[in-house]
């Protein structure tokens, strides 16, 4: 979960948003709304218990198409374009070191991190595992340093009345589409459920706890940013971070929270590439024109991992940075909204884990916020939003030819 939106969306937010008490309400409205999402997927993922997340929670409880859908917008989008987002952030971090990366830095960091996933689970899993351990330390580390030093004196803290106002402007709902991006992984692991040893206990006790842990660091870590930095040297920048921690940290401080940034950017990577393939392999091997990533070497879906790859490196080739991330977060989040939607589909005497009568509340909730996001984004960003709907589109075609092409079980 932690990785590129953290690190790179508070610089959109600030263009609009000033006050810190409407900065952080973004952040735990977007903790709560994914809290309530794990809520929902804990049930799904032990209901059907089988790998591939919203492509079998959306073709069984709803209709093949949506599935089909989800996985499409999976394989350009939902993974393939975090990817690149991470690479392309990576570069941008790098250059307090002097150095002018671009694009092609981001494209061979794709290849070598889909190279260490290639051999065997034993050395994807300590690869993602490693860096995933010095994104936490990392990331707790700058929170402690943040809060241990005294505030620059022009900073961007503001505490004042003005966040009634903001809370109630467009560009506040339409910033939730930043945040709502920042959480996603917060359900990664359902999509691995058919690999988690007692998936009733762990799969609840990751998604919950994990969600928990992220909105904590979250809320704390923009309240540090903003300590240190005023707004003004924010604004629509990417590299929130080194630009904060220079402020407390100095030059040199800031270029060593840069190098750790880049290197945590990896797990991301990682990460994204792990669960994708997996997604993408599920839905192989029941669609036509996903088989030819039908294919394991290891136990690894080595076919689907270069897929994704290849379409990150495609995506870094013909986008920008910000028009990536908002095109994303969008299709994103009508993703999500559907998937949680599914959990209605579950009888209520078949929940493991919320058997109360208010379970409903938890969905409920989360799809008003996913159409006020989605409506809000569409108003302020109707060009990368229309593209996300053509994306729809164009799976709708592949759907309508693969279901003539059906593979036979």
């Amino acid at each position: 979960m932690i990785g590129t939106g953290i690190f790179t969306s508070l610089g959109y937010q600030v263009a609009y948003l000033t006050n810190t008490y409407s900065i952080i309400l973004l952040w735990f409205i977007g903790g709560i709304l994914a809290m309530f999402g794990a809520f929902c997927y804990s049930e799904l993922g032990n209901y059907y218990k089988e790998t591939g997340g919203d492509y079998i929670y959306l073709s069984r409880g709803f209709h093949p198409f949506f599935g089909y859908l989800s996985s499409w917008i999976s394989l350009i989008v939902g993974f393939s374009a975090p990817v690149a987002l991470a690479a392309l952030a990576m570069s941008k971090y790098l250059q307090i070191f002097g150095l002018e990366l671009g694009k092609e830095f981001a494209i061979g960091i794709i290849i070598f991190t889909a190279l260490s996933q290639s051999f065997s689970l034993r050395v994807s899993s300590d690869f993602q595992n490693g860096f995933t351990l010095l994104k936490v330390v990392f990331v707790l580390g700058i929170i402690g340093l943040g809060l241990y030093y005294a505030p620059q004196v022009q900073n961007g803290l503001t505490f004042d009345n003005g966040w009634v106002k903001e809370v109630q402007m467009p560009e506040f709902a339409s910033s939730l589409v930043f945040v709502s991006f920042a959480y996603t992984g917060w359900n990664s692991a359902s999509y691995i459920v058919g690999e988690i040893k007692n998936p009733t206990k762990n799969l609840p006790k990751s998604l919950i706890l994990g969600t928990l842990f992220v909105t904590l660091v979250y809320v704390l870590i923009n309240y540090v940013f903003l300590k240190h930095a005023p707004i003004a040297s924010l604004v629509n920048q990417e590299d929130v971070a080194s630009i904060a921690a220079e402020k407390f940290l100095g030059l040199n401080g800031a270029k060593w929270v840069s190098f750790f940034i880049a290197a945590q950017l990896i797990a991301t990577i990682s990460g994204y590439l792990w669960i994708g393939s997996r997604v993408s392999f599920a839905t192989a091997k029941e669609n036509k024109l996903w088989s030819f990533m039908n294919k394991t070497k290891n136990g690894i879906p080595y076919l689907a991992l270069w897929v994704h790859a290849l379409i990150s490196i495609i995506i870094i080739l013909t986008g920008e940075f910000e028009e990536i991330f908002i095109y994303a977060s969008f299709l994103l989040q009508i993703l999500a909204t559907l998937a949680v939607a599914t959990v209605f589909t579950i009888p209520s005497n078949k929940r493991y884990i919320f058997k109360g009568k208010y379970f409903w509340i938890f969905p409920v909730v989360f799809l008003a916020f996913g159409v006020y996001i989605c409506y809000f984004t569409f108003i302020a960003h109707p060009k990368e939003s229309l593209i996300g709907l053509s994306t729809i589109l164009i799976g709708l075609i592949l759907y309508l030819f693969d279901s003539k092409h059906k593979i036979k079980p």
